[in-house]
């Protein structure tokens, strides 16, 4: 170290905080080398050098009329090491740690289809088939047995349309793509007519209307909010009428006063004026049996159904009543589908070989087992509410024994979510965790400590209560959210792990009772 201590530091230049070193220049010093060190995971050490690099850089800005003013030393890396060093002793377990990777979360949300955690879990062929095929080359787009280029998504363009009834289909990274592409390549600087009900944002404040004017193509809105007639479609028609839209929404209901145009109509009335009809059914639902578990009246829109009422091209996406991971499916009219897969924007909105083994793996299963398909998301669907009302009574039990707490096992709804059948609930049962003395605060904390594990559990607060569904989990996932569960201390003075924990205990990121 240098035996500058006694000058203090405020460097030249706009920024004296400049003058620190960067992280991998302190992580070079010898402290680290030692074993004692070394059995530091990684993540904890570059947190502790990270939080001693900010406190000096706030330091460096307040400058020598600051409180604590920076000496000359203080800024080396071998100083700065050893302060970290000297943090990690202290006690690295309440370090702010980064998670550089995506964290695995146990849903008991009561939504099935969670949106913020990825949709739809996949079926284990669909995870093996990725395995499968991540670590070594594949047929991606190579003919095998003429020895020369091939087309990316061959077999499962057979696939999807054995199971659709489509004439082609192409596979795209996600519904909004598919969207953008259809409207670009069908309809650029032409128009495009779409019912005023229908301009729906899909998330992300994302929104119909913007989509239009990515893809180049002129939105014409019709009828109102809650109605809109076929005549409506009819007087909006001019010789710069490219095709008719129809858009599912999946997300929110309009109810009441209400009158819409069925695809079979609009897709007549096209046709009656040499003009094509989209229909964006957005969820996936392939049929009216599949996926099974869904009511007999349910409204839902099927791509198999699209087809035969005569629109010329359906969309969906591949990640939420199918089962499968992220995509968006164009299916329909060979013509048209060509037409799509010549355009540049079909080349960025390509998938790749893991999403395409994913996907081709989830369709053979449906092909193979129909309404048995072993898709998770198709069991969470058909599952009798007694297996979860036992499955909750298990979690419960798990929790009997810390003092402080009541636990109830409660009658529950769930829903689909992801944009999927709106309005719609299926019977299930919670594990329900509140105070014996009211104490909301603590419910909350008790809500995030769940949060902030190894795995990760999102259950939903409601009126100063846990709610934690085990509908939308695996049978694995319950035996973990019960060790889990069974791991957090509460109550006779025991804490909730702090924040890091994770990295020092039992991996689960709480302190055992």
């Amino acid at each position: 170290m240098t035996d500058s201590a006694s000058r203090s530091y405020s460097g030249p230049g706009s920024d004296p905080a400049r003058r620190l070193p960067p992280v991998h220049r302190v992580l070079a010093e010898p402290i680290w080398v030692r074993p004692e060190a070394l059995a530091i995971p990684p993540t904890l050490r570059t947190a502790a050098i990270r939080q001693e690099l900010e406190a000096l850089r706030t330091r460096l800005r307040a400058g020598n009329d600051g409180a604590n003013p920076v000496a000359e030393h203080e800024i080396q890396p071998d100083w700065i090491a050893q302060r970290a060093w000297d943090r990690l002793e202290r006690g690295g377990s309440q370090l702010e740690v980064s998670h550089p990777i995506l964290r695995p979360v146990l849903n008991a949300s009561g939504v099935l289809l969670h949106t913020g955690l990825g949709r739809a879990p996949l079926a284990a062929e669909a995870i093996a088939a990725i395995a499968r095929t991540a670590g070594t080359g594949c047929d991606l787009e190579f003919d095998l047995v003429e020895g020369r280029r091939g087309e990316r998504g061959q077999r499962i363009a057979a696939l999807i349309n054995r199971l659709t009834g489509a004439e082609a289909s192409l596979v795209v990274n996600n519904n909004a793509a598919a969207t953008i592409l259809t409207l670009g390549a069908l309809a650029k600087d032409r128009e495009v007519i779409v019912s005023r009900g229908q301009l729906v944002e899909i998330g992300g404040a994302f929104r119909l209307p913007e989509i239009f004017e990515i893809s180049g193509a002129r939105l014409v809105e019709v009828g109102t909010t809650n109605k809109t007639r076929l005549s409506d479609y009819e007087r909006a028609i001019t010789e710069r009428t490219a095709g008719l839209l129809r858009v599912h929404t999946g997300n929110y209901q309009i109810v009441g006063f209400t009158e819409t145009v069925g695809i079979a109509e609009l897709a007549e009335l096209g046709r009656s004026r040499g003009i094509w009809t989209i229909d964006d059914i957005g969820s996936g639902r392939l049929n009216r049996h599949l996926p099974p578990g869904l009511p007999q009246d349910c409204e839902e829109p099927t791509l198999c159904g699209s087809l035969q009422d005569g629109a010329d091209l359906a969309l969906c996406s591949t990640d939420k009543l199918l089962g499968g991971p992220q995509g968006g499916l164009v299916v329909g009219r060979a013509d048209l589908v060509e037409r799509l897969k010549r355009h540049p924007l079909a080349r960025a909105f390509r998938v790749d070989k893991l999403t395409l083994a994913a996907l081709e793996a989830t369709l053979d299963l449906i092909a193979l087992w129909g309404p048995s398909a072993p898709i998770p998301l198709w069991r969470f669907l058909s599952v009798e509410p007694s297996l979860i009302k036992r499955s909750a009574e298990a979690l419960a039990h798990a929790w009997a024994a810390h003092p402080g707490w009541v636990v109830t096992v409660e009658p529950d709804r769930v829903q689909v979510g992801g944009g999927s059948l709106p309005g719609w609930e299926l019977p299930s049962w919670s594990v329900v965790i509140a105070r014996e003395r009211s104490s909301s605060s603590e419910v909350e904390a008790l809500a995030q400590a769940l949060r902030r594990g190894t795995p990760a559990v999102l259950g939903r607060v409601r009126r100063g209560r846990l709610w934690l569904n085990p509908h939308g989990l695996s049978e694995s996932e319950q035996v973990i959210l019960r060790d889990v569960v069974a791991k957090v201390a509460v109550g006779d003075g025991a804490e909730l792990a702090k924040p890091g924990d994770s990295d020092r205990h039992s991996g689960f990121g709480w302190t055992s009772a």
